[in-house]
């Protein structure tokens, strides 16, 4: 299933989520691999300070793996479903695992470029709202 998550970086974890980033340790241990980097890389920064992304995840509640992950770095503001869920092939059982293969992220991804700024780029350039540069 594809989730819309928004979230706001924590006070204090600016430095530590680009070293994670840098090094490819974010998610490191995680099931869902380097997904945790793509997620970054195709994330945009909302006029609120708000990070937005699409998430895959085939847990039966919505990002139960990559939570745990998430929260050292964010405050998970919202996690929506980012589709009808009548619509998931691998939801409904047509075809398990078919997000791997599913251009709906792709085109999800697409649209959510329309929007805000490159998450990556505002926070390197240290002028992100909700933290101040360390």
């Amino acid at each position: 299933m594809r989730y819309l998550v928004k979230a706001r970086l924590k006070r204090g974890r600016k430095k530590a989520l680009l070293q994670a980033i840098a090094n490819g340790t974010l998610g490191k241990g995680s099931v869902a691999g380097d997904e945790y980097l793509h997620n970054m890389a195709q994330a945009r920064l909302g006029q609120d300070g708000t990070a937005h992304w699409v998430e895959t995840c085939f847990c039966p509640t919505p990002l139960q793996e990559e939570r745990p992950y998430w929260e050292e770095y964010f405050e998970l503001s919202s996690v929506k479903d980012a589709h009808a869920r009548k619509n998931c092939r691998d939801l409904n059982g047509s075809e398990p695992w078919a997000c791997c293969d599913c251009d709906c992220t792709r085109r999800l991804e697409e649209r959510l470029q329309q929007t805000g700024k490159p998450f990556l780029d505002v926070l390197r350039a240290g002028d992100e709202k909700g933290e101040k540069t360390e």
